[in-house]
């Protein structure tokens, strides 16, 4: 059962920071569950300090993954029309790898803030570049936590590897 728990949890670490650039799927939340099924193992001794300041940091990392990108959008002047384009634009830019996943948020904006206001072309571009930041800004930070925490789920399990190996 151990062994079941943690490729499990290993799977999610690795779900969770393909997560940090997909938007339907929550990153750091799935690499926190990660870290939590390795605690569920029989062998590991759950550490709540732990367990707790990684809840934290996922909740707050999640709170800004949708306050960021709305905030880089309308510092520049756009609309949530900008930031669904962003979405959109990310998800069909990853049907065309690598450039797709580069130009997708950006046109996707580019092309929400055209739908929003076609009148005005300059503004819309100068949205969809605080659109494209917000997004870049943001996919960082749950890269970094996400990434942190495949390194923190490698510790824990290295340190108790004569017992989960065993």
């Amino acid at each position: 059962m151990d062994l079941a728990l943690l490729l499990i949890g290993f799977a999610c670490m690795l779900i969770g920071i393909v997560g940090s650039f997909l938007p339907i799927l929550p990153g750091p939340s799935i690499s926190w569950i990660g870290l939590l099924l390795l605690y569920y193992t029989n062998t590991v001794t759950a550490n709540y300090w732990v367990l707790g300041i990684t809840l934290l940091i996922t909740i707050i990392v999640t709170i800004l993954d949708y306050t960021i990108p709305a905030k880089g959008t309308k510092h520049f002047g756009g609309t949530k029309y900008g930031v669904w384009g962003t979405n959109i634009g990310l998800v069909l830019g990853l049907f065309f790898p690598p450039i797709g996943f580069i130009l997708g948020p950006f046109v996707g904006a580019f092309i929400g803030e055209l739908i929003y206001n076609s009148q005005d072309k300059k503004q819309a571009f100068k949205a969809a570049v605080g659109s494209f930041i917000g997004f870049l800004a943001s996919t960082f930070i749950k890269t970094m936590v996400c990434v942190s925490y495949l390194v923190l789920f490698f510790y824990i399990a290295w340190e108790n590897r004569t017992i989960l190996f065993s």
